[in-house]
């Protein structure tokens, strides 16, 4: 299996890192700023995780279902993705 796009392995990481800043200000701060500014990356980043998760998929479309998830989905398909493959028991 080929190692995840650069495009996935960029994304993944944004999108969990700005979920938990998203989720820090709501929590802590009420910044409107940091909500107007780290909203929309956070929506950018989940959509080309999204993208590139299923462009790598092929025919295992778990990591696409996995990469669904809001928030920590692209890291979950990325971690699919780099994971070595499982042998079936004989």
């Amino acid at each position: 299996m080929h190692p995840p796009s650069r495009l996935l392995r960029l994304s993944a990481p944004v999108e969990l890192l700005s979920l938990v800043v998203l989720l820090v200000n709501v929590a802590f701060l009420h910044q409107e700023a940091v909500a107007s500014v780290i909203g929309p990356l956070h929506g950018c980043a989940y959509l080309i995780a999204l993208i590139a998760a299923a462009r790598e998929a092929g025919p295992d479309r778990t990591v696409t279902l996995l990469a669904v998830i809001p928030g920590i989905g692209g890291m979950f398909a990325l971690r699919r993705l780099t994971a070595p493959a499982r042998t079936a028991p004989h």
